[in-house]
């Protein structure tokens, strides 16, 4: 989801500056967030793909899940 994030972000044209003026979270916050070293508060994530068009879809994990958890670890 970080690199999500940042591609987004990117694609918007907003720096991470302006992220952060979007959300009410300073600039080093979004970092953490797009690199993945910040363990976020749900309530975090969710104000930040908001303010990109974004939203946390959950559904049942598939047969291989664990496997395909493999290309985002």
């Amino acid at each position: 989801m970080p690199n999500h994030i940042r591609r987004t972000r990117k694609n918007l044209g907003l720096s991470q500056k302006q992220l952060g003026e979007k959300t009410a979270m300073r600039q080093p916050m979004i970092s953490l967030l797009e690199t993945g070293y910040a363990a976020a508060r749900l309530e975090s994530l969710l104000t930040v793909l908001a303010a990109l068009g974004l939203e946390l879809q959950i559904a049942p994990c598939s047969k291989d899940w664990d496997k395909e958890m493999e290309n985002y670890l």
